[in-house]
């Protein structure tokens, strides 16, 4: 009996030390990394959106190859920034900023940073739900962000083999959008969508999923991240990525009896951060014409999903199709010089007066300032 006791002892003492070792190494491993995703592909199914439908595909943003290689910067030509907006240039690889908007601009055709992007998301742990070169559209999968689980002793100790017993409560997911420029490279932006689960009710009986606010540091910590992928050491990316300018601002008005957003900002700048509104707000892009400042978008009129009306993200992680109105827009913007408008249109290019065009114009308005 004794000797039955020292011994518990002895394992008791030995998983006390084993337990402090990887408290000590897990935190060490944290303050490093405070990203670690998982995709909900390997958990229960999340439905995409019934406004996140498969692109149609238009030749105009065809990729011409798979090989991914690297290019001098020098032999790529130098770009001037738009005044008030901030650069920094590594290798053929610059980050620039404006407001809480980055976006990275790469010296390098599209074909050859394509595969390099899907190797990227997938290595963080993504699972791709839209892989569409041909309109440069790349979208993950809802994933979950374990490093936010807390680490206390007994999940330390067991490790995986309590995993899955536990969650954050919340999903991300992440849209990536590659445009050619004028000098021969791209522009990437990366977008987040945010989704938490919430109880119904003061019982806590029972959860639904809601849509969160899209979360800027995130955007800016994979931007980061792929940097370093396209070839920036990490010290370098991090400093490339701090940082902020002022935005312009960006109302909600009438004018010539229709609304309009106002931004006082040039055409150019205005057609990014139109972009990005559009990609955090979840509105399906099925094409874009830069030259005339127009974006084809598709919208999800809320309640009109047939005889039952559960809203515009609702269901999004049930396993049941849904039959949902989708219509047609187009996002229009124009200029007279320092400010730029941006107009909701029907499918044909005319005025959009419906009570949706003041809502998605609220929905834009709201990610622009």
């Amino acid at each position: 009996m004794p000797l039955f006791s020292t011994s518990c002892q002895t394992v008791q003492r030995t998983a006390l030390v084993a337990a402090l070792a990887i408290s000590v190494s897990a935190c060490s491993i944290l303050e490093e990394d405070k990203v670690d995703y998982k995709s909900a592909a390997k958990a229960p199914t999340l439905e995409i959106p019934p406004d996140l439908s498969q692109l149609r595909r238009d030749s105009r943003y065809a990729m011409e190859s798979n090989s991914a290689t690297a290019s001098g910067f020098q032999s790529a030509g130098a770009r001037v920034a738009d005044a008030g907006t901030a650069a920094n240039s590594l290798g053929d690889v610059r980050l620039e900023r404006q407001g809480n908007q980055r976006w990275l601009v790469v010296a390098r055709p599209a074909d050859k940073v394509w595969e390099p992007l899907k190797e990227f998301w997938t290595s963080n742990g993504f699972v791709l739900t839209t892989d569409s070169p041909d309109v440069g559209i790349m979208e993950t999968d809802w994933a979950e962000n374990r490093a936010k689980i807390p680490q206390d002793l007994i999940r330390r100790t067991l490790g995986k083999m309590l995993d899955s017993l536990y969650s954050t409560g919340e999903r991300d997911k992440f849209r990536t959008r590659v445009e050619r420029n004028a000098q021969g490279g791209v522009e990437i932006y990366i977008t987040h969508r945010g989704m938490a689960e919430n109880y119904t009710s003061s019982q806590k009986e029972q959860t639904i999923w809601q849509p969160r606010a899209s979360d800027p540091e995130l955007e800016i910590e994979f931007l980061r991240r792929l940097m370093v992928k396209l070839g920036a050491s990490p010290e370098a990316a991090k400093t490339a990525a701090a940082g902020a300018t002022p935005v312009q601002a960006a109302t909600v008005t009438t004018l010539d009896g229709q609304a309009t957003i106002q931004i006082n900002d040039t055409l150019d700048r205005a057609w990014r951060r139109t972009g990005v509104a559009l990609d955090r707000t979840g509105f399906t892009v099925e094409d874009r014409d830069r030259s005339k400042g127009v974006y084809f978008v598709r919208y999800v009129t809320p309640g009109t999903t047939g005889d039952q009306e559960p809203g515009f993200l609702a269901r999004m992680f049930s396993s049941k199709k849904e039959q949902v109105a989708l219509s047609r827009y187009r996002i229009a913007l124009t200029d007279n010089g320092s400010t730029s408008f941006v107009r909701v249109q029907n499918a044909n290019g005319q005025p959009e007066t419906s009570g949706n065009a003041e809502r998605i114009l609220k929905l834009l308005a709201n990610e622009l300032r």
